[in-house]
């Protein structure tokens, strides 16, 4: 069974993998998969040069991402170009990764975590779709005490995801975290037994 994990900005998508992972699942985060989706030597990585010029390289001959995200925050047919070369370099990483863990064990539920899953059309790598909602104000509260961050600099990010009803409707599971983090635990051991044992 392939999970796809999604969720906006200070869901509890991270929490839910975790448990999820010591509960005996599997799991990919391609979030760090998108981290290795564009170092040197790979297609990704010139496709990324050629789009952006050579000076988002850094001195250590890997792209630097703050020069890369410069160039593309506040830029949406930048941004695009971008997503339209890592996305599926990181697909392709995703797939991979579920092939070995399938081969290893093919009783044990894989996780794949991915806060673009449904934006980036991942779907059809996963069985089902989790999706941890969270109230917009609840998330703002959330990610600025975790995080550090202006309230406006927060809002801005979750006007730029997917609201909570969009992702609501790609989902087989809904994990609401709008109460404390015990609620959104019991919640998890309930979907994750009735996986294990349905």
């Amino acid at each position: 069974m392939i999970i796809g994990l999604t969720g906006g900005i200070a869901s509890g998508k991270s929490t839910v993998a975790k448990t999820l992972g010591t509960l005996g699942a599997y799991n990919i985060d391609a979030d760090k998969l998108g981290h290795s989706a564009y170092v040197k030597g790979t297609a990704a990585f010139d496709q990324v040069v050629e789009a952006f010029g050579a000076d988002v390289v850094g001195d250590d001959g890997e792209v630097d991402r703050r020069v890369l995200g410069g160039k593309v925050f506040g830029n949406p047919a930048a941004l695009k170009q971008l997503t339209d070369i890592v996305w599926p370099a990181i697909q392709a990483m995703a797939q991979h990764e579920i092939d070995q863990a399938l081969a290893t064990d093919a009783s044990r539920p894989v996780v794949l975590e991915a806060a673009v899953l449904i934006e980036a059309q991942w779907l059809d790598l996963v069985d089902q779709v989790w999706v941890t909602v969270v109230e917009p104000h609840v998330a703002i509260e959330r990610a600025c005490a975790r995080d550090n961050l202006d309230p406006a600099a927060v809002q801005a990010r979750l006007d730029a995801q997917l609201s909570n009803e969009e992702r609501r409707a790609c989902a087989d599971q809904v994990i609401d975290n709008s109460a404390d983090e015990a609620h959104l635990l019991q919640q998890v051991e309930t979907l994750w037994k009735n996986l294990v044992s349905p």
